[in-house]
């Protein structure tokens, strides 16, 4: 059976193809080099999370919808041992796909935990309108969206609807865990 990289490397080749794309036209529609479109799609790397917000805007889908591509048929039901965990070691970022994303439903739930210091930007998101509802469930997340700075701590909860660029900040000391509520527009 093949990795999560794997099949995700193939599914990210799939989108180029299936829009009819060249590595060159990726490259200018999301700034990333050639090489490195190329190298992840042989899968010979792993994308950290701001290369992947990046190739999910390109492709105007969400992180968690595409990440649910690569698995098998999602069951109703997920229990938490086999709900899809992502990790970008680089930035200090871990994603569960805690509610997976299904083809018949707008909303989906994920969990972020982020250590104390990291710090991921997006250029924009995945699908203009997105809305998100961040509920912070440990720590001190501060994020950075609608032209606002948010600073959210345990227990508070933030919304919106995003149309541009947006930032995630751990200002520590400790990790930061948190739950994201994201509805199709």
């Amino acid at each position: 059976m093949k990795s999560l990289d794997d099949r995700l490397a193939g599914r990210l080749s799939e989108l180029r193809v299936e829009r009819g794309w060249s590595l060159d036209e990726l490259a200018r529609r999301t700034d990333v080099s050639r090489s490195t479109l190329s190298r992840l799609e042989r899968a010979e790397i792993s994308p950290t999370a701001a290369l992947l917000g990046s190739l999910c805007a390109a492709y105007g889908l969400t992180m968690s919808r595409l990440l649910a591509e690569v698995e098998a048929e999602p069951p109703q039901l997920v229990r938490a041992e086999r709900q899809l965990v992502w990790r970008d070691e680089e930035s200090g970022f871990t994603r569960r796909s805690v509610s997976p994303p299904h083809p018949g439903l707008r909303g989906e739930i994920v969990e972020g935990v982020l250590r104390p210091g990291a710090d991921i930007s997006y250029e924009g998101p995945p699908v203009p309108g997105i809305e998100q509802h961040i509920w912070v469930l440990d720590g001190a997340l501060e994020v950075t969206a609608g032209g606002g700075v948010h600073e959210i701590r345990a227990g508070d909860c933030l919304r919106f609807r995003l149309w541009g660029a947006s930032r995630f900040h751990c200002p520590g000391p400790v990790p930061v865990r948190y739950a994201v509520m994201v509805v199709l527009p």
